[in-house]
């Protein structure tokens, strides 16, 4: 027996019990139908004439049915005689560069045969313009050299920073259409002005960029299109900060308070840009956001298939396993956190041999009290928070919730023969 197992030899690991938490929401059902209503809108469908270029801007993130939107917006734009085609607008994810992003796209879904036009993908900007303090503002290319720029991206509140816009429309014309380049700029000064650094460098894009509109989503509790809209290029400021105070009062949360233990099963970019989003874990990689649950010890088992062994996020975990080590994409991980100035997400935690052994060191050092009454709670990852696990201490406080559906019976975790958690 090695030291650890020593160590950790007597500790046991609660049984679990699967919950469901109940979250009010509503749901736009007919995509396309809302779709040609929001083009048919004063200022949106009419503004794309005959024999425009068109660069559609995508991101990184997995939105809710995200190659659908991507295909309808391009049919409702050659359907006005326009040529669209998509370019990533992912600042420095896909590891900065140009294959990588569109690599990215392709893992979500969007593709040319899936979304019926070019994916044009490059890492070239173009300078255009300067903020008051003297930052440069940069443009891909593609979409600067367009006819028209049109923006799909979700609106959620952000994983650093807080401020009128957050993760939305202004940010993935700042951060994303702005490249690796853009997105060096900035993060330069640090998440303390990052607020104040999208306002204004989306603002420059708005006055000197030929963007026509955008279409803002936002995300129920279950990570469904609760809303769908189409802003004019000027209320896209306007319609970010209204969508992102939506965005918060639906977003969806671990319904206890305080966690001895968290088990996230899986971190990756499409989910967020933090792998996990610190809004659920409540562990954030920089002081200029706060919220979420009192967590004692997190634990990371593994990476997502789709994060092509990018782990930004597992440095606010305390424990990892050796899988999601190997996965580990270096190059990826610390592209993002050079061009944002914060090494925090790429940091390693301790890394144990297996996922047992993981749970096992959560447990035996997350300070409580009576290991026996250990409040443990597991995820899938942070978009999927409507089916969870909870430890058989935390159901009196399940029962009492009127928010929480008990659906099962208390069970002993299961592990494979290499220690993977099962179930």
């Amino acid at each position: 027996m090695g030291i650890i197992q020593e160590l950790l030899a007597g500790t046991e690991l609660p049984r679990m019990v699967k919950i469901h938490q109940n979250f009010k929401v509503t749901e736009v059902q007919d995509i396309p139908s809302v779709i040609r209503q929001e083009f048919a809108k004063a200022g949106i469908g009419e503004q794309i004439k005959d024999g425009m270029d068109i660069a559609v801007a995508v991101g990184s993130r997995g939105l809710d049915r995200l190659p659908e939107l991507v295909r309808l917006t391009v049919a409702e734009i050659r359907q006005r005689g326009g040529r669209p085609f998509v370019v990533p607008a992912m600042g420095s994810h896909g590891g900065a560069t140009a294959a990588g992003q569109a690599s990215v796209l392709a893992n979500l879904g969007v593709t040319e045969e899936s979304v019926g036009c070019q994916v044009c993908s490059s890492m070239e900007v173009v300078e255009v313009g300067k903020i008051g303090n003297g930052l440069a503002v940069h443009m891909d290319k593609y979409a600067y050299e367009a006819d028209g720029i049109v923006i799909i991206n979700r609106v959620k509140p952000h994983t650093a920073y807080r401020g009128p816009c957050e993760s939305g429309l202004a940010k993935m014309l700042t951060i994303g259409l702005g490249k690796q380049k853009g997105a060096e700029t900035c993060h330069m000064y640090g998440f303390k002005h990052m607020a104040e650094h999208v306002l204004a460098m989306a603002q420059v894009k708005l006055a000197c960029c030929k963007v026509l509109f955008a279409i803002g989503t936002v995300e129920n509790a279950y990570d469904k299109i609760s809303t769908l809209v189409a802003v004019p290029a000027e209320k896209i400021m306007e319609a970010d900060q209204q969508l992102l105070l939506e965005a918060k009062a639906k977003m969806p949360r671990i319904l206890f308070d305080e966690l001895d233990v968290l088990v996230v099963d899986r971190i990756g970019k499409e989910i967020s840009g933090d792998g996990m989003d610190p809004n659920i874990t409540g562990r954030y990689p920089t002081p200029y956001a706060s919220g979420g649950p009192d967590v004692n010890k997190l634990v990371v088992l593994d990476l997502t298939e789709a994060t092509n062994g990018n782990a930004c996020g597992v440095g606010v975990g305390d424990y990892t396993t050796r899988k999601l080590f190997n996965k580990i994409d270096f190059d990826y991980t610390y592209a993002n956190c050079i061009t944002n100035t914060t090494p925090a997400p790429a940091r390693l935690p301790l890394v144990m041999a297996d996922d047992r052994e993981a749970l096992l060191a959560a447990v035996k050092t997350c300070n409580a009290r009576d290991l026996s009454k250990v409040r443990l709670v597991r995820i899938k990852d942070t978009l999927h928070l409507g089916e969870i696990l909870i430890s058989e201490a935390l159901l009196p406080a399940a029962m009492a919730n009127p928010a929480i559906e008990v659906r099962g019976e208390p069970a002993a975790m299961i592990f494979d023969e290499a220690g993977n958690l099962l179930g």
